[in-house]
């Protein structure tokens, strides 16, 4: 029974703690100037514009998931969505918890509580964040544009792509070769559902068709 007790201690407790303390240098405070100054940077870091920052702040900052109910008082806002959009903006294999809490100067459970809290609060308003360009719009264009010049011609008119199985190819394609470069470092195709979008009535934009290709 002694021995069963020990056993049970060992694994509950923490017998041996770390003389240091792990060490953190948060990076937050270069937000405001990139946002102003550099942002290109601030894009980089959270993917998205300052406005666009700002404006999806405006719309979850009353959420009701913010709010504590304990001693414990929670994050800014503003920090919780940066800690979020970092996280979900890079590939998890190349940035876990450990290294946005060091950017961030929180721990790892801090980490993880914002992640759920922001995805809480973005699900909710899904509707108000979600929504398809009419084709005949100056957005729908833009799109059209950037899918151009980014993959190629045969996919201009896509508004959804759903990634499938990775294949594997055996070396980088001559044509638009980066473009298949993956975040496995390696050069690959995915079996994908190409949705593409258009109004059916170029004077109305409440009817839309779609069809898989």
């Amino acid at each position: 029974m002694i021995q069963a007790l020990r056993d049970e201690m060992k694994r509950a407790r923490v017998l041996n703690q770390l003389q240091e303390r792990p060490l953190r240098a948060p990076q937050l405070h270069l937000l405001e100037h990139f946002a102003e100054f550099r942002p290109h940077l601030f894009r980089k870091k959270l993917r998205v514009d300052p406005t666009v920052f700002d404006c999806i702040l405006d719309h979850i900052s009353d959420h009701p998931i913010f709010q504590s109910r304990s001693n414990n008082l929670q994050l800014p806002v503003a920090v919780q969505l940066a800690i979020f959009l970092n996280r979900t903006g890079h590939y998890g294999n190349a940035i876990p918890p450990e290294d946005i809490g060091q950017w961030a100067g929180v721990s790892v459970g801090s980490v993880i509580n914002c992640t759920h809290r922001v995805m809480v609060a973005i699900l909710d308003q899904h509707d108000e964040f979600i929504g398809i360009p009419c084709a005949a719009s100056e957005d729908a264009e833009e799109a059209r544009k950037f899918v151009e010049e980014h993959t190629c011609h045969g996919w201009r008119g896509g508004i959804f792509a759903a990634d499938g199985t990775s294949i594997n190819l055996h070396e980088k394609p001559s044509i638009y070769g980066e473009t298949f470069y993956d975040q496995t470092s390696r050069y690959s195709l995915n079996c994908q559902v190409h949705c593409t979008c258009s109004c059916i009535s170029v004077n109305s934009c409440d009817t839309v068709g779609c069809y898989a290709a």
